[in-house]
């Protein structure tokens, strides 16, 4: 079974994209990367991520690689500094009032689970040359896409999974719509866009992005009443 970091390595490789320079927002570990199987190729690689942990990782699995340049910083809507919360291997924006971990867990903030970290705009790293760009920064990806000096060719996006919803989904969206991305497909958790023209989505394609939609949609309902009957026999 095809490993869910490996899908888009493999989906994209089918096209024959020559990838100049791909980058990731929020990778936790190294092993779980969306774009590592394109570093291993020897594509110049950019990674950012502010967990200490993950860092050392990430060094570790790359090391001697001169393609890979990594920062650990987290991504902001101003620089400085920000606190983040670590709950598992979710790392989320303090100031965020929806991620997966509050909404799909339930997560109730704990201060011994937060930690300052510096921050930086995203075009304080991005210098216009990136052609695909994951993010996945639990509830943040806006502040990634509001400050990119690039236009990649494919931007894969946290954007949704379970009950959670990106909470900036509509800004999101609009961006896209504004600078002429269409969705190739959606997984669990993400969206995948493409400029059009890159290649043409098929049939198929279009067919599976309509069932994901369905399928998501039934998850998330199936979730709610799930969790409106617990919530009303835990209350009697």
């Amino acid at each position: 079974m095809t490993k869910r970091e490996e899908v888009l390595f493999l989906k994209l490789k089918q096209k024959n994209i020559p990838f100049k320079h791909v980058a990731e927002v929020g990778v936790y570990l190294p092993q779980t990367s969306n774009i590592g199987a394109f570093t291993k190729e020897g594509i110049r690689s950019t990674f950012i991520e502010p967990d200490p942990n993950s860092i050392e990782a990430i060094n570790k699995y790359f090391k001697d690689m001169d393609n890979v340049n990594i920062h650990p910083v987290a991504i902001f809507d101003k620089a400085g500094s920000v606190e983040l919360v670590q709950r598992k291997a979710s790392t989320y924006l303090k100031i965020l009032d929806s991620s997966p971990a509050i909404i799909n867990d339930e997560y109730t903030l704990d201060d011994e689970d937060t930690f300052t970290v510096d921050a930086v705009t995203f075009n304080q790293i991005d210098d216009g040359s990136i052609d695909l760009l994951s993010i996945d920064i639990e509830g943040g990806e806006w502040f990634v896409i509001k400050h990119m000096v690039s236009r990649p060719l494919v931007l894969s996006i946290e954007t949704h999974g379970a009950m959670y919803i990106n909470p900036y989904i509509d800004e999101i969206k609009k961006w896209m719509s504004k600078n002429g991305y269409i969705v190739w497909y959606m997984d669990s958790s993400d969206t995948v866009y493409i400029k059009p023209g890159l290649f043409n989505i098929s049939f198929l394609d279009k067919l599976n992005l309509f069932l994901t939609n369905i399928r998501l949609g039934y998850k998330k309902y199936r979730k709610t009443i799930k969790r409106k009957i617990k919530k009303t026999f835990r209350f009697k």
